[in-house]
């Protein structure tokens, strides 16, 4: 190999790696924003007080799972 193309397999290897670190980067800020949506979506949900379950159901359901079909 001659030195112009050691040189060149350098330059490209270089930009190669440029061009991964500039991805990851974008990738993880694309994240961080999805992540600041989600949570600001979630804290926007209005809380629900919930009843215990005992009180929705009679006694006699959900004691036991039906396997036959």
């Amino acid at each position: 190999m001659d030195a112009v193309s050691v040189a060149s397999m350098m330059t490209a290897m270089q930009q190669a790696q440029l061009q991964d670190q500039v991805g990851t980067a974008v990738l993880r800020k694309a994240l961080d924003v999805q992540e600041s949506t989600a949570q600001a979506l979630l804290s926007a949900l209005p809380q629900i007080q919930q009843a215990p379950i005992s009180a929705s159901n009679p006694p006699h359901l959900g004691n036991s799972v039906n396997i036959f079909a």
